[in-house]
């Protein structure tokens, strides 16, 4: 294929098809399976809001071709083993789509947006029981897995909060991670016992994502931003110890703090 070809989805699946050929494709590509992939798709899948966070809309096209890449090896791994392929995979999600959205693509109507919501989770409670799944009618039913652990906390307290178990705004919420961080203090004081240290800090973590709930900040973008500012500062705290003829390594805690002060100093207040 010639490189200055305007390639099409076709041409993909084909490409994926052949670096999996165990004939004539990629060692690499030919020995991964689902869970040797699964790691990759989440890692594409962070950068696509990396790319998207940095307003780099060029890199984000780039992105978004590395995550459909990860798509289209899952189907060819799927359709090599007879499971099923990408055509079966564009019609799930098509079928879904209009199968949920009745107001778009039927003749339901909905007067606001929660009241949308609450027809999404009846339709999605309607499919899991197409699948012989067991009836659960808890309000936490159908919260994946599969999610990254604070965004599974996220939904699980968004659901709880459907049913009005929840703060009423952000202060009592606060005053709950001060008593969780305490309880943390009462352990390394008086037992560091492993397991109770894990569930401590667990629960830190959970409230601080319950914190972000209410403040209605983005917790993964909220870390996000916390390491680019993190890996700016030190970068600047290396370059600036380097300057001075001292490595940041063969300096004490003391003189890295200062160091740390002067570069967080050197940026703008918004940051």
């Amino acid at each position: 294929m010639s490189t200055t070809t305007r390639h099409s989805l076709d041409d993909l699946l084909a490409i994926m098809a052949r670096l999996r050929d165990p004939a004539g494709g990629c060692p690499w590509d030919v020995q991964q399976n689902f869970a040797t992939i699964a790691p990759y798709t989440i890692e594409e899948a962070y950068e696509v809001a990396d790319a998207i966070d940095r307003q780099d809309w060029h890199d984000l096209r780039d992105e978004l071709g590395d995550l459909l890449l990860q798509v289209v090896f899952h189907a060819q791994m799927a359709k090599e083993a007879g499971l099923f392929d990408f055509a079966d995979v564009a019609h799930a999600i098509s079928d879904k789509m209009v199968r949920r959205h009745p107001h778009v693509f039927g003749e339901e109507s909905y007067d606001t947006a929660d009241a949308q919501t609450r027809a999404w989770e009846d339709i999605k409670a309607a499919e899991r029981a197409a699948k012989g799944e067991p009836p659960d009618d808890s309000a936490l039913a159908g919260v994946s897995r599969g999610l990254p652990e604070w965004k599974r906390a996220m939904k699980l307290q968004e659901r709880a909060a459907r049913v009005g178990f929840d703060w009423p705004d952000e202060r009592p919420v606060l005053d709950k991670v001060l008593e969780e961080v305490d309880e943390v203090r009462d352990e390394f004081a008086n037992g560091r016992d492993p397991q109770r240290l894990q569930d401590e800090i667990g629960d830190v973590l959970f409230v601080l994502v319950n914190l972000a709930r209410h403040a209605k900040v983005d917790f993964s973008q909220a870390m996000r931003h916390a390491n680019a500012k993190f890996e700016r500062r030190f970068r600047h705290m290396e370059q600036l110890a380097k300057a001075q003829g001292t490595p940041l390594s063969e300096r004490d805690l003391t003189d890295q703090e200062a160091l740390w002060q002067q570069a967080k100093r050197a940026e703008p207040s918004a940051l």
